[in-house]
This record gives C-alpha cells, sequence and structure tokens, in this order.
C-alpha cells in the first residue's frame, strides 16, 4: 500500500532524516519528491529511511561553472549523448559506483526496482554517454513537470558523467528549467558550481515547479 502521507519535513533530524519504513511504489515515490523528501536506503539490514535535508543542494544553470581544461575537453567531446534510451543500464551502473565509506551502495535492487517502474510511468529520466558505441557514463534522477533531480551518476571513461550531466543542464535551461535539485553538494557537483539554500527556499522553489508542466 502506498504511503499516505509524511511528517513535516521540518521535524528531519540534523542530518535530514525524518522517517523510517513504508515502501518505494510509485505513489510513495511521487508523494515524497512532490514535498521535498527523497528515499536513501541506510543498509539492507535497516528499514527504508526518508531524508529531507537542511540545507539542500542544486545546481542552478546560471551558475554553472565549467574549468578550462573541461571546456577544451567538451569542444572535442568524443562522446555520443543520448536521453532516455538505456535507463536500466544507467542506474545499475551507478549502484555498482563505491561508496566512500566501503558500505556498499545505498542503490539495492529494491530502488533499481521502483525507479525502473518510475522511468516506465514517465516520472524518471537518464541521461547516456557513448563512446565507441559503448556506455561509459550517464546520470538519471526524478522528473515531475518542471521539476528534475539528480540522484546519482557513474564514468567508465574520464568525464563523461560530467558531460552527461553539463548536457542535461543545457537541454533544462531550452526548456526553461533553469535548476537541478542534487538533494546534497558532492565536490563533482561544487567543481560545477553546485550550491547550498535554505530547505525553505528550496521548498519554494519545489513548488512552483511542480505546478508547472512541461
Amino acid at each position: 500500500m502506498a504511503i499516505a502521507d509524511f511528517p513535516p519535513v521540518e521535524s528531519a533530524d540534523e542530518h535530514g532524516l525524518l522517517a523510517l519504513g513504508g515502501d518505494l511504489e510509485v505513489d510513495s515515490l511521487l508523494l515524497a519528491y512532490s514535498r521535498g523528501i527523497f528515499p536513501w536506503p541506510i543498509s539492507e539490514e535497516y528499514p527504508l529511511a526518508w531524508f529531507s535535508p537542511n540545507p539542500r543542494g542544486i545546481l542552478a544553470f546560471e551558475k554553472l561553472h565549467i574549468s578550462k581544461s573541461l571546456k577544451k575537453f567538451l569542444k572535442a567531446n568524443p562522446f555520443e549523448i543520448k536521453f532516455n534510451t538505456n535507463f536500466e543500464q544507467v542506474i545499475m551502473n551507478c549502484a555498482m559506483v563505491a561508496r566512500a565509506d566501503n558500505q556498499g551502495t545505498w542503490i539495492t535492487q529494491e530502488i533499481i526496482d521502483s525507479y525502473v517502474r518510475l522511468h516506465k510511468e514517465g516520472y524518471a529520466y537518464s541521461v547516456e554517454t557513448y563512446l565507441d558505441g559503448n556506455l561509459v557514463g550517464g546520470v538519471y534522477g526524478v522528473c515531475i513537470n518542471r521539476f528534475y533531480s539528480g540522484e546519482s551518476m557513474f564514468h567508465k571513461a574520464d568525464n563523461a558523467s560530467k558531460v552527461a550531466l553539463i548536457a542535461l543542464l543545457y537541454s533544462l535551461n531550452q526548456q526553461n528549467i533553469g535548476w537541478l535539485d542534487t538533494q546534497m553538494v558532492t565536490p563533482v557537483v561544487e567543481s560545477l558550481g553546485g550550491i547550498e539554500i535554505p530547505r525553505e527556499t528550496y521548498l519554494k522553489m519545489l513548488e512552483v515547479a511542480i505546478k508547472r508542466p512541461v
């Protein structure tokens, strides 16, 4: 049975942990993302965890920073870029990326199955980079009207995931979508201009984006 409601996000702890338990049905995920909440399994040994951190990480097109070396790489970009052609392989590759704490991936089989369903329903996307016909990088996330999140990315060739992320931002900008929810600001996101904003500000931006169809 889909989750009926979540606690107020203001009740999340200092780490952003809001709730435990529930399921990953499509309706549960849509409710969560529309409230500024996302699942982040701590371990297969623990109940499903839901987070709404404060501050929140975003990557805005207007603040996109591309280093000189990356600009040089992009001019001779060796990759073929595709959208929504290989979602399942992208998320499976993201699941194989090692975590810094060596505790395995948070992208469990349950997460994979649930987000594949979400993709088939039109609420999750992928951007892929190919080299000589082989998938070498990509990013996937959730999309609801003009709201887009970046959930995870991977690369098997230098800059393959960064190129996918930059291509996504340019594509969104062409649709007058100026920002991407990154949940947190990782070193890669920070290098591209990612910033942290108060959760209250984020929720106002989210409300506007959710209500505006593409």
